[in-house]
């Protein structure tokens, strides 16, 4: 365990992995809501936000619902119903079919895949961006041919190779679903992240760049997809005066109320990137000299919105740790850490961290899927007769990395105190 070094004073306030900031006119677009009596799923806010989405993200159609789930659980429906038709009803539009998915990411891009019944296959990373990785997909698409749908996430805001993933993708005559849930105000090749795809998503989580404290929008530039989400997000009510359904819907459309934070928050998401910038900076100086690195970004093709900072240790760095499903052990040794004792440290002093996310592949309600990485099936690789070891890139970013405190709030003094009480990590 992390031995509590009293050198290093705790902050009073809690600095936070990347928290909301707010600025003013949310509440006033909240307080419109209320004055004006529209508190349900319809209202001002809403259209406002759809109109300024669609204008910074540069789609022409914005669907505004309850989260960023909720969107990608429409998309994958939309998806599935273009590739294989309706199904019946009580029977999702994926049912028995597989969907490649990013592999390194929150359980809630892949999660929509099975609420239709689709069964995820993972694909691995790369290390270039941590995103999947292309040669992997490829590799995915002799395996199983005839899969019809992928869903790629941009890790920690940063853009993936979109380019080469796209043109495998339409190679195979696959549907792309786009989870910019992380990378919104992201571009790649100055075209931004929720536009790749056919039906692509972005989410106003509590934590993510710009919030609403919940909330996320569906994106497209195919009407009539647009049309058929926002009937499904109100419980796909026909046009008849009394309420008839000829399709299963979902209540899943934003509360006006929501909106009015959103709608508050839009107009600042370049200057909370320019934030998050600046706080990747600071760290990639304050470690200049450690055996570690930042994420990666793919600054040539793309320009991140830098949500998340992270850090990898070197292999040569890394102590000994251990992880089981819940607990963690680690065996301290002179000029080396883990993403354990560093987390153990960051908190010490009353900062927020996080590990990496757990690749889905590992989890273990997926633990029976497919897995896929560059040379072939990712499972059951390790042979007692035959010397070698399985390339799992996500598993290896796992391992070894973790997230950092990266809320735009931060001082330079308290992202400072910070980097010295992960330099002494390594002492």
């Amino acid at each position: 365990m992390f031995k509590e070094n009293n050198k290093f004073q705790k902050f009073e306030s809690k600095v936070w992995l990347s928290s909301p900031t707010m600025h003013g006119p949310e509440i006033e677009y909240v307080k419109e809501a209320y004055e004006t009596n529209w508190m349900s799923t319809v209202g001002k806010n809403i259209n406002e936000v759809e109109r300024m989405v669609c204008e910074t993200i540069g789609c022409k159609y914005a669907v505004a619902l309850s989260a960023g789930t909720a969107s990608l659980h429409l998309a994958m429906k939309l998806a599935g119903m273009e590739a294989y038709g309706m199904p019946k009803v009580g029977h999702g539009a994926l049912e028995g079919k597989k969907v490649f998915c990013s592999d390194m990411t929150f359980d809630a891009t892949v999660n929509p895949v099975v609420y239709e019944g689709g069964e995820p296959v993972f694909i691995d990373t790369e290390y270039d961006t941590w995103n999947m990785d292309p040669a992997a997909l490829e590799k995915a698409f002799e395996i199983y041919p005839d899969t019809k749908v992928v869903v790629i996430a941009h890790l920690y805001g940063t853009p993936g190779k979109v380019d080469e993933l796209n043109a495998i993708i339409k190679k195979h005559n696959a549907i792309l679903v786009e989870d910019a849930a992380e990378s919104m105000g992201a571009t790649y090749k100055g075209i931004q992240t929720g536009t790749f795809g056919k039906y692509n998503t972005i989410s106003f989580n509590g934590n993510k760049i710009i919030t609403g404290s919940a909330g996320g929008c569906f994106l497209t530039d195919d009407e009539e997809s647009a049309n058929k989400v926002r009937k499904w997000s109100t419980q796909a009510r026909e046009n008849a005066a009394w309420y008839q359904h000829e399709e299963l819907g979902y209540n899943y459309r934003m509360s006006n109320v929501i909106a009015g934070v959103v709608r508050g928050q839009l107009p600042y998401l370049n200057e909370h990137i320019a934030q998050k910038k600046a706080i990747y900076e600071r760290y990639k100086e304050g470690f200049k000299g450690l055996p570690v690195s930042m994420n990666p970004m793919d600054l040539e093709n793309s320009e991140p919105n830098y949500w998340l900072s992270c850090l990898i240790i070197d292999k040569d760095a890394m102590c000994k740790q251990v992880r089981g499903e819940q607990d963690v052990c680690y065996v301290k040794e002179p000029g080396k850490t883990c993403p354990t004792e560093i987390l153990e440290a960051i908190s010490s002093i009353n900062a927020e961290g996080r590990p990496i996310w757990k690749p889905m592949h590992m989890q273990p309600i997926y633990r029976l899927n497919p897995f896929v990485v560059r040379d072939g099936n990712g499972r059951a690789r390790s042979n007692a007769y035959i010397a070698g070891e399985v390339a799992d890139a996500g598993m290896d970013i796992f391992t070894r990395g973790l997230c950092l405190p990266s809320d735009n709030k931060i001082t330079v003094e308290q992202q400072d105190r910070i980097i010295e009480v992960i330099r002494a990590c390594f002492e």
